[in-house]
């Protein structure tokens, strides 16, 4: 594990009960070689997919030699943002390291908003184990309690790298994550064994009128989850939408480029590929279902929410 940068001792002014307090965190760059593989070669099992050296940031919230437990932090189709940043800044506040993943830069992508196929998803999955690799490696960090957390396109590794199936072809040997949790996710695909999940808990967040990733999928996957046995929650919040925990959104913004299969049900095969479940044929973004067009907005009541639901189930995963 070869460290580009371990600099930067930063101080920032953080908030508690009303009186200003300092903490500290230092931050190291890391790369990580990893691929990129198409989502039906991820499906498959394939690792050969293009090479590509991609970045992490690593914020460690105190000195000392203690073991830390850590989050992975997965971007959406913006890339890295205020709103990934902002979740840094909370778990280091919590005592847990945050591991920013930024899948996009190093591949020379943007933002993914009104062209998915730039990047797969499954992709991102495949560096987030990468990213697991390297914290399980990192003398600070507790190899055991690494979870991960996902926002939109990023919350498919948040979420889906919770499936045994993905776990056993994709992770470090004798690594998984000790918890899951996503943001409001694309929830309207159904995948081969998308009901065996490794044990870690997985908590889903999302806003209720979310008009680009649709809640109702979520709920739906989640009560097949518990059903099915696994540790699960699933919070939506009344008059949010997409993008609800990004506090530089001033107002409810429309983005009449954003691609969108809200209306879509897609289904995998069991030879690893995927059928449109209206045409029964191989999905494409031409379908008809695929549309553009969607909102998003900030709620700070949400993301409150959605802080203290985060910071109870950290603190009890980690045994904090």
């Amino acid at each position: 594990m070869r460290r580009l940068l371990q600099s930067a001792f930063l101080m920032f002014a953080l908030s508690a009960s009303g009186e200003h307090a300092a903490a500290q965190f230092r931050t190291e760059i890391y790369p990580i070689v990893t691929r990129t593989p198409s989502t039906i070669d991820f499906l498959n099992g394939k690792v050969d997919g293009p090479v590509a050296t991609i970045a992490g940031e690593l914020r460690i919230p105190t000195f000392g030699t203690d073991k830390l437990p850590a989050v992975i932090l997965v971007h959406g189709s913006g890339g890295v943002g205020n709103n990934v940043t902002a979740w840094a800044a909370e778990l280091n506040k919590l005592g847990i390291a945050a591991f920013i993943l930024d899948s996009f830069t190093g591949r020379g992508i943007t933002n993914t908003i009104a062209d998915q196929s730039l990047l797969s998803s499954f992709a991102m999955q495949y560096d987030s184990y990468r990213a697991l690799e390297l914290l399980a490696k990192h003398p600070r960090i507790d190899p055991s309690r690494i979870a991960i957390m996902g926002f939109s396109k990023g919350a498919v590794p948040s979420l889906y790298s919770s499936m045994t199936r993905f776990q056993k072809l994709y992770a470090p040997a004798g690594q998984k994550f000790a918890g899951h949790i996503a943001l409001y996710a694309p929830c309207n695909t159904a995948y081969v064994e998308d009901l065996v999940t490794t044990g870690a808990p997985i908590r889903f967040f999302h806003g209720l009128e979310d008009n680009y990733t649709l809640a109702e999928h979520c709920k739906e996957y989640a009560d097949k989850l518990k059903a099915a046995g696994a540790d699960v929650a699933f919070f939506g919040y009344p008059g949010a939408h997409h993008s609800y925990d990004t506090s530089t959104i001033p107002f409810a913004i429309q983005l009449p480029n954003a691609l969108t299969a809200r209306k879509c049900r897609f289904t995998e095969r069991p030879l690893g590929s995927l059928v449109n479940e209206a045409t029964g044929k191989t999905p494409g973004w031409n379908d008809a279902c695929i549309e553009r067009g969607a909102t998003v907005d900030h709620s700070p009541k949400a993301l409150e929410a959605t802080r203290q639901e985060v910071a109870a189930f950290l603190k009890t995963l980690f045994k904090m």
